[in-house]
């Protein structure tokens, strides 16, 4: 195997095997001297985007909640306590937190008569478009272009793969939902243009497929899955080709790599093992690859994430973190309320209190992202430092189905050009949450957009730099 070219590995380096395709990270080897140098360090030097959906809003955006501060902070500005909030978890992180508060999700209110009532079922597909969605349960969808899908036409030619939709639910796209809504609205949050839905993977085991099974065929990829083995045992002599020419430190990264996506393999075929037992399972829908635990779930679509952008195989996702009306329970949490039901609290501070927990549990998972994100170092920076992140919902006071004063949060370093971090930003009233979404998108390189959505202007994030250009 002859990888080496003018002295250097080139950045586009795959280990390849039957069934496999191993993209390598970002090594000092792939690093010339000179100009040419310069240029590779500036080319990887892009920032990753991460675009996560949460359903039913939040506790606090419920009246009482917003008193009791159950999602935003009581202060603005850099003095703010998370303590009370549930988004407490993300304290470990405040520097790389921008909590905005305040802005309203008017495209996924009901703009005739017959789409009143129907929130649960447009609200996923106006979360990254801010548009609002066609009233239709047939194929003449319509709603707007999303937010990951702009950011990954402007990067995704640089990338084997433009962008990945992942979920956790389960998703039903044929048919119709409830409402008079297609069920395309409920289950996909990516839209390639307003008529074209990207579908999700749930399936943890489909993810890394396309991540290192790129270019094989469908029988060898079957040959590889029979052998029980590892994918890196087709591509043994290959890694030892490569590794023998490098020096220790890229030795060393290698080696790490190697072993984290070995490890996310492993744990993939755990679950497989454990769900093809005969033993009862808790979501007997669930396809064999995806985990019944939700955390177990969370976590290992997280470490996929992380190892496409370590590897450069993708810039963007988009992560749908549960569907409208999920019963799901989640007893981690503290509460065993179903999580709709839990959603329509009653204004009752003993179950947004409920709801709360739930919030707060599935705010606890960003941690664990970030976390691995913050110890993958790529030309003197962290990931973390290299990515965007968006969490937010389109509802907001879930018990009377409102889209005003949503929570919505962004995170990670986005290249130190997205803002600065530690900081809780309340919008003045009516100001649309597309607004915070411009402001996100020209943080990220997209300084040329003058509107998105419903947007009136962009809304100022705090004291940032002239963001950068994305370069393409």
């Amino acid at each position: 195997m002859n990888i080496l070219s003018g002295g250097h590995l080139r950045r586009r380096t795959f280990l390849r095997g039957m069934g496999a395709t191993v993209a390598l990270p970002f090594l000092d080897a792939m690093v010339p001297a000179g100009r040419l140098g310069a240029q590779v360090l500036a080319q990887n030097n892009r920032t990753r985007l991460v675009c996560i959906e949460n359903v039913h809003g939040a506790a606090g955006s419920a009246p009482l909640g917003k008193e009791l501060n159950l999602w935003s902070p009581a202060g603005l500005g850099s003095d703010f306590d998370l303590g009370p909030t549930s988004i407490a978890p993300l304290e470990q992180f405040r520097d790389y937190l921008t909590i905005v508060s305040n802005t309203d999700v008017k495209m996924a209110e009901a703009f005739a008569p017959g789409e009143i009532g129907g929130d649960h079922f447009r609200s996923s597909a106006i979360f990254l478009t801010q548009c609002h969605a066609r009233h239709t349960e047939g194929a003449d969808v319509y709603v707007g272009k999303s937010l990951d899908q702009i950011f990954a036409d402007r990067v995704g030619h640089e990338t084997p793969i433009p962008s990945m939709q992942l979920c956790i639910e389960n998703i039903d796209t044929a048919g119709g939902c409830q409402y008079g809504y297609t069920c395309v609205y409920t289950d996909n949050i990516s839209w390639k243009s307003p008529e074209e839905p990207l579908p999700m993977i749930r399936d943890p085991r489909i993810a890394f497929e396309q991540l290192f099974g790129a270019g094989a065929t469908p029988e060898e990829r079957q040959i590889r899955l029979r052998t029980q083995g590892s994918m890196l045992d087709w591509i043994t002599k290959e890694i030892g080709s490569l590794t023998k020419n490098l020096g220790s430190a890229d030795r060393q990264r290698m080696e790490q790599y190697l072993s984290s996506v070995r490890e996310v393999e492993r744990r993939i075929q755990k679950i497989v093992e454990r769900n093809t037992s005969g033993e009862e399972r808790e979501i007997p829908e669930a396809p064999a690859g995806v985990p019944d635990s939700f955390r177990e779930h969370v976590e290992l679509m997280f470490d996929l994430q992380a190892l496409a952008f370590e590897t450069d195989m993708t810039r963007v996702f988009s992560f749908k973190l549960s569907r409208d009306i999920s019963a799901r329970t989640y007893p981690e949490s503290g509460t065993d309320a179903p999580f709709h039901p839990a959603s329509h609290h009653g204004e009752t501070e003993e179950n947004l209190r409920d709801f709360a927990l739930i919030n707060k549990y599935h705010v606890s998972m960003l941690p664990y992202f970030m976390k691995r994100l913050s110890s993958t170092m790529e030309g003197g920076k962290s990931l973390l430092d290299k990515t965007a992140i968006l969490y937010g919902s389109p509802m907001a006071n879930s018990n009377q189905h409102a889209h005003r004063g949503v929570p919505l949060l962004f995170l990670g370093g986005a290249n130190g050009s997205l803002f600065r971090g530690g900081l809780h930003i309340k919008a003045p009233d009516g100001t649309p949450t597309a607004n915070a979404m411009l402001s996100f998108l020209h943080g990220i390189g997209m300084n040329d957009m003058d509107s998105f959505g419903d947007s009136t202007g962009p809304l100022p994030l705090g004291p940032v730099s002239e963001a950068p250009s994305l370069g393409v």
